[in-house]
């Protein structure tokens, strides 16, 4: 019976985590600092997370992270490329963006609150 209360904690405390993570995304909107702060902390928890249901979104969050890391690269590009004048089209994909990233977060944060994993598991 002790194995299976320490188990639940530690997925309780892995879930608390989870959702923190999720927190420190969506200030990412504000303050880049802190979604880098939660890519760090993904990386670094994410062997103690691996195999179970929690895994599924700590790589919703890192590839979330990094997907946008890319569109916004090459929104950047695009703007140097074209020496500023693409900064006249690029704020309507760099809102497409920042709503793609919105759902990512409130979808993944949703399903945590259901104890939904972020990808279902595929028949055999």
């Amino acid at each position: 019976m002790p194995e299976v209360l320490i188990l639940d904690s530690r997925e309780d405390s892995n879930r608390k985590l989870t959702a923190v993570l999720y927190a420190l995304y969506a200030l990412g909107w504000f303050t880049f600092i802190t979604a880098i702060a939660a890519l760090i902390v993904n990386y670094i928890k994410l062997d103690e997370v691996r195999g179970t249901w929690l895994e599924s979104h700590f790589r919703w969050q890192m590839r979330s992270f990094w997907f946008g890391m890319l569109w916004a690269g090459l929104l950047i590009a695009f703007v140097v490329v074209t020496l500023g004048v693409g900064a006249f089209v690029a704020w309507i994909p760099h809102g497409v963006l920042m709503v793609w990233l919105l759902y990512r977060i409130v979808r993944g944060w949703l399903n945590l609150n259901d104890g939904k994993p972020m990808y279902p598991a595929m028949p055999l």
